[in-house]
């Protein structure tokens, strides 16, 4: 996988709006900029047909000034989209009264009111009244109408030849038809756009809503583990003094293997700390306390090999990292990786393959890591509910934790996870990190391996 550069996206303004993941504002102004190319190319097709085909004597350096001006705004209008969101009423009022003017400069040149294209004022007011509010919808029609009211009275008329001269009406009916088809396709292609932009903001707003309610999930789970956390402390101080009020005991001292065993009692007490301590950060706060100064490789390695001496079964790492970054980690992000790892060794814990490697988003660059297994994988109905709150093929209550924990702290990294199912049977669970969030404030501190 490689990141794609940032820069100008030409194609985008050509696209159906919706699919860049914009707003309804800026689809509105994506959908007038391809309107208005359509009106650039309408216009300059109907003045070459009306001067080479009807020989009707046209103005042509006023008629040509307006589909230039439109291509000159178009191309303006384009840089200003592909780096903005969102956009205003007023200038999304401002972006179609462009439009008005330019089309009454065109029927003011071509015939006024006699021109049958006129009736393009009624698109407009649709348009209008589609995208803008109210208040600024009537402008528009108020605009559109004082237009019309112009073009009733002042305009230049159309110097027909003389086989249209002595039948002006047969000319504007045809006129009337081919303007009356052209109104009705472009509000056909208007109004499924404009339908599929609310359709797909609907669907974005669920999504964000589906957030929102997974992070409120998360802060009830942050409280809920805090005031674990505070009445587990006391308990396993207690514990890990008497412990060591034991291992001092004369009798424990001469027993090897009673010594071993409180020993190992001992590392599970302090483990038991560190996951109650890792609880809180895996919640919501990945930069929690202790944070140490580190190197991608060493941090990938020092997970891996705690893995290592915990399992029966193989590990394997396949390091391919081009260059040792130096990071800031600390116990929350690696319990984060953890969790992934403990769910690979359940379903396959005689081997799991952990891959890792750098790669380039545009100028910046994202830590990727792949945990594989050889288990049955996810059910076909599992794939699209990964990281939800209980959504879990373990058949057993409180399941699926564990990944809803890692694909939100892992989101508000500025990361995503993917998870699929293996050709050779088995799933994979890919986590894409941005380094930029790992990094070290300054170019300057001390490594450790």
């Amino acid at each position: 996988m490689t990141g794609r550069p940032h820069g100008l996206d030409w194609a985008s303004l050509f696209a159906p709006p919706g699919l860049t993941g914009s707003t309804p504002s800026r689809s509105s102004v994506v959908l007038l900029t391809q309107l208005r190319w359509i009106a650039v190319f309408g216009q300059l097709g109907t003045i070459i047909i009306a001067a080479t085909v009807l020989k009707v004597r046209l103005p042509l350096a006023p008629l040509l000034l307006a589909p230039l001006l439109l291509i000159v705004i178009n191309l303006m209008v384009a840089r200003v989209v592909l780096q903005r969101r969102a956009f205003s009423q007023r200038e999304l009022f401002s972006a179609l009264m462009i439009d008005v003017a330019a089309l009454c400069w065109q029927l003011y040149h071509s015939g006024g009111a006699t021109n049958p294209f006129t009736f393009l004022f009624l698109l407009q007011i649709v348009i209008g009244a589609i995208i803008l509010e109210a208040r600024w919808s009537w402008l528009v029609a108020l605009n559109a109408c004082l237009c019309m009211a112009l073009l009733t009275f002042r305009y230049v008329p159309l110097r027909l030849p003389e086989r249209y001269a002595g039948d002006h009406f047969h000319l504007y009916i045809q006129g009337s038809l081919f303007c009356f088809v052209l109104a009705a396709v472009l509000l056909v292609f208007f109004i499924v756009r404009l339908d599929r932009n609310r359709r797909e903001s609907d669907a974005q707003l669920a999504a964000y809503h589906q957030q929102a309610a997974e992070e409120d999930h998360i802060i009830r789970m942050g409280l809920l583990a805090s005031g674990a956390a505070h009445e587990l402390g006391t308990p396993l101080s207690s514990i890990s003094v008497i412990l060591g009020d034991w291992s001092r005991e004369p009798a424990v001292v001469r027993d090897p293997d009673m010594a071993a065993d409180l020993a190992d009692v001992r590392r599970e007490l302090e483990r038991c700390k560190t996951i109650v301590s890792g609880i809180l950060m895996s919640a919501g706060e990945v930069r929690g306390v202790d944070p140490a100064v580190t190197t991608v490789c060493a941090f990938i390695e020092d997970i891996v090999e705690e893995w290592r001496a915990r399992i029966p079964g193989e590990l394997r790492l396949l390091d391919r990292i081009d260059e040792n970054v130096p990071i800031i980690a600390d116990p929350g992000l690696r319990q984060i990786i953890g969790n992934v790892i403990d769910n690979a060794i359940e379903v396959s814990p005689d081997l799991v393959l952990i891959e890792a490697w750098l790669e380039a988003d545009g100028e910046a660059r994202r830590l990727v890591l792949t945990v594989a297994d050889r288990g049955p994988g996810f059910a076909p109905e599992m794939t699209g509910r990964i990281g939800q709150p209980y959504a879990s093929t373990k058949g057993r209550d409180g399941g699926g934790l564990g990944l809803f924990l890692v694909v939100n702290v892992i989101r508000k990294l500025g990361g995503t996870v993917t998870v699929e199912n293996r050709e050779g049977g088995g799933a994979s669970v890919q986590l894409v990190i941005p380094l930029a969030t790992l990094a070290l404030e300054n170019d300057g501190p001390d490594e450790k391996a």
